[in-house]
């Protein structure tokens, strides 16, 4: 049997600081197994799988697999994790075989296999057990307590402290998505997946949303109306609500950060402004892109008129956003309106901001 590897380990191997998804050539390999061998309680380890199909090819480096024991060789893959190495051996990835050319593997065996192959080759993960003993999902503070304060409790690193809204911002304007993809490839000091080969991605999502939300309103049972804020953020009724302001010029003048497909054309005067806001579900960090967005746009002498914030998609995530004028240096404050289908009312938030 053969996989593409990437490997993430609990000691990752050569501090990886990059998260290559490379592919390496396979051949076909098929192997009888008999039927007595899988069906022995909790199926086969992960040795015996390899010293009876995987080796032929792994063991040797036949066709570019990497052999085992070659610390370097599986260290250039690092990044997947078992559950997206797993996938390509199920499902055959190039010449690579379905299951490594047997079917009669079970989904465990192969785990159990591929786990045993990174071990022997610097890895430290841990065998799979059998899917009846395998625990319930862990809980992002669970995840977060075990494995993440490592670093994030302190700041290691430059690592954003868990509960530091202020520290977290800046890693969230590209959406949640963007984050949970690189804790699950590593970036800079922080290995892929924490350093934990056997945290799954939801695991680590829930991990995130934790150490974002901890010891705010989203984690203690505080009433529906009350609002946690910060100075572009708020959080209102268990929705988080992200703020910005774009000078029109700065959009002109950068067409492809801000793509007229998305932001449409920037009115040519220099007191037009993009108002953008960003939703997420406070309970499970989940982006929303069902909602119905207003804002109004205010000074200490009057109030501007009420525009819808159009929804827009970049970098495959949902922002709402429009211009309006506001000339002067300010202060200004936005009030923002949301509808979410369903909710029996709206939500609002205010805003203020001042032109730097």
């Amino acid at each position: 049997m053969r996989a593409e590897v990437h490997v993430a380990e609990h000691r990752p191997l050569g501090r990886a600081r990059e998260c290559a998804l490379v592919a390496f050539v396979l051949a076909l390999v098929a192997a009888v197994v008999p039927d007595c061998a899988v069906a022995q309680a909790g199926g086969r380890s992960g040795k015996d799988v390899v010293d009876t199909l995987c080796v032929s090819c792994h063991g040797s480096g036949a066709s570019g697999a990497p052999k085992i024991g070659d610390s370097k060789a599986w260290a250039k893959r690092a990044s997947q994790g078992l559950t997206g190495l797993t996938q390509n051996a199920l499902k055959g990835i190039r010449q690579m075989p379905a299951h490594g050319g047997n079917l009669k593997l079970t989904d465990i065996e192969v785990e159990r296999a591929i786990t045993y192959m990174v071990n022997q080759s610097g890895g430290h993960w841990v065998e799979p057990a059998n899917r009846a003993n395998v625990a319930a999902a862990r809980s992002g503070e669970q995840v977060a307590q075990a494995q993440c304060a490592k670093c994030h409790e302190t700041g290691v690193g430059g690592a954003p402290r868990i509960g530091d809204r202020v520290a977290w911002l800046p890693r969230l304007k590209l959406g949640l998505d963007t984050l949970i993809r690189s804790a699950i490839n590593g970036h800079g000091g922080m290995p892929p997946r924490g350093g934990a080969a056997d945290l799954t991605d939801p695991e680590i999502r829930s991990a995130v949303v934790y150490m974002f939300n901890a010891g705010t309103a989203a984690t203690t049972t505080a009433p529906a109306a009350k609002a946690a804020a910060g100075q572009d953020y708020r959080m209102v009724d268990g929705t988080t609500i992200y703020f910005g302001v774009v000078p029109a010029e700065v959009i002109r003048r950068r067409p492809k950060d801000y793509p007229e497909s998305e932001y449409g054309v920037a009115p040519p005067s220099p007191q037009q402004y993009y108002v953008t806001v960003a939703l997420f579900d406070a309970n499970n960090g989940q982006r929303i892109t069902d909602a119905t967005v207003r804002a109004r746009v205010s000074t200490a002498t009057g109030a501007g008129p009420e525009k819808a914030l159009e929804p827009m998609t970049i970098a495959a995530s949902r922002t709402y956003g429009s211009y309006f004028a506001m000339a002067g240096a300010g202060p200004y404050t936005i009030n923002v309106q949301i509808r979410r289908p369903g909710a029996p009312d709206a939500i609002r938030a205010k805003f203020e901001y001042t032109h730097q």
